[in-house]
């Protein structure tokens, strides 16, 4: 290849939108920047624990159903 060639000067890394966001929607965009460096470092045990939180929720509504069942006669009065 030339020392002129067009892949040259093409970054290979993702990102770059900094240059393509408006100065008033910074704030905003830097936000979101935390949010993804937040996903990319701690992703795996921020999903387990989200996991975790939805299984005791559905478990806990199963159980208040189970109890309105079983305990009150078919009625559930809240």
């Amino acid at each position: 290849m030339s020392a002129d060639a067009p892949e040259d000067g093409v970054e290979t890394q993702p990102g770059g939108l900094d240059e393509l966001i408006p100065e008033p929607l910074m704030p905003l965009w830097r936000r979101f920047e935390l949010i993804q460096e937040f996903r990319e470092t701690h992703g795996d045990t921020y999903v387990t624990v989200l996991e975790v939180l939805t299984a005791l929720v559905l478990a806990a509504g199963y159980a208040w159903w189970a109890y309105l069942y079983f305990f009150t006669s078919g009625t559930a009065s809240i």
